[in-house]
């Protein structure tokens, strides 16, 4: 395929109407998605269990007047087939996960009964379907078998997972491979999985984030204490992968069984950068020491390093990274110290979402001229 525009837009008209099931959409990441498909005028189904955090994201923008809100547990077969006959969704986007690679260890059953057989139910609801075309299904760059490679991960490179969440969503990974050859090529239904890495961004308040326990420290005027600071990880504003899912879905819509594959959604590798750069860039927009101390404790096994090669989705979908990582940090830190001014969360994401899309407008003239 010939080499697309860069910093691709996602198409109005394709969203407008268009009939979403978001599944996870009560998370950071789901929440975000809703403000965006929601300003592209999609229908949207929401299938989440409740927001766990308090605040939570969902909640601060109120994103049950935004959607079909369901709360349920992709754990739960016959719930999840019940709100997708109810929705008939012509998009299927599958966020919906146990996240976290501590609690993982801490609930490993949790986490494979969530993030394997619940992706099975929802792949499973759709088989059922006669209405869907596109689902994209969400896992993470860490699927991948790390073996300490300081070079990106490729699609085709081998899928492993040393912890429990990481494990859990390379099973994923085969269980939405499994049902694409199965199943749903021959029913014409598109399934792709992709893979993004770390996301930064306004409104995450779970636990065990670097972000989210820098700036509660810098808010507090303490220091923040940090596990590894020298592990390295492909951060990446959440805007960044949610864009690449939407625009998979549209390929997807059009030509089912060329894109149905795995999809990476990195950062450019000069952005992977280690802990200790984020708490320095967010401690320079606070306009404060970049200090931090060592996390006492033992803790589980993470990976020293990560990072993905994007060529794939950059050369066949158009998509590329609009942001630096320290443009990243810097709308992240916006987010919170606005909303700790009291501005309200959603306009102020709204507001960003816009100015990410007319970013890529104007990259777009760019890369054209």
């Amino acid at each position: 395929m010939a080499h697309m525009a860069l910093s691709a837009n996602l198409d109005p008209a394709f969203w407008a109407g268009r009939r979403v099931l978001l599944t996870g959409h009560t998370g950071f990441k789901g929440s975000w998605l809703l403000l965006m498909l929601e300003r592209l005028g999609a229908q949207v189904t929401g299938l989440s269990l409740a927001p766990e955090t308090e605040p939570a994201l969902f909640d601060q923008i109120e994103g049950w007047r935004r959607c079909h809100h369901h709360v349920a547990d992709i754990r739960d077969q016959e719930t999840v087939a019940a709100v997708m006959r109810e929705a008939r969704p012509e998009v299927v986007l599958h966020l919906a996960a146990q996240p976290l690679v501590r609690r993982s260890y801490a609930d490993p059953i949790e986490t494979f009964s969530t993030n394997v057989l619940g992706t099975a139910h929802v792949l499973e609801a759709v088989r059922a379907l006669d209405c869907v075309r596109a689902v994209v299904s969400v896992t993470t760059d860490k699927c991948y078998a790390n073996d300490g490679r300081v070079a990106g991960y490729r699609e085709d490179d081998r899928l492993g997972g040393h912890d429990p969440y990481s494990n859990s969503k390379a099973c994923a990974e085969l269980v939405s491979q499994s049902y694409r050859d199965s199943f749903l090529a021959a029913a014409g239904i598109g399934l792709a999985t992709a893979r993004a890495g770390n996301v930064i961004g306004g409104g995450d308040h779970s636990a065990d984030r670097l972000v989210v326990d820098v700036v509660k420290a810098f808010l507090a005027s303490q220091t923040p204490e940090i596990r590894n600071p020298q592990a390295t990880r492909p951060w990446q504003h959440v805007l960044e992968p949610l864009t690449g899912y939407c625009l998979l879905a549209e390929r997807l819509f059009a030509v089912p069984d060329r894109f149905a594959s795995g999809w990476n959604f990195g950062p450019e590798q000069a952005e992977t950068a280690p802990v200790s750069r984020v708490v320095e860039l967010l401690a320079r927009h606070w306009g404060v020491a970049a200090d931090f101390a060592a996390q006492p404790g033992n803790h589980p096994h993470e990976a020293a390093t990560l990072s993905l090669d994007s060529a794939k989705a950059h050369d066949q979908l158009g998509w590329q990274p609009r942001l630096t990582l320290e443009q990243a940090v810097d709308m992240t830190a916006d987010w919170y110290r606005l909303v700790d001014a009291h501005a309200d969360p959603a306009v102020v994401a709204i507001e960003q979402i816009e100015r990410y899309a007319s970013l890529g407008e104007a990259q777009a003239q760019q890369a054209a001229a």
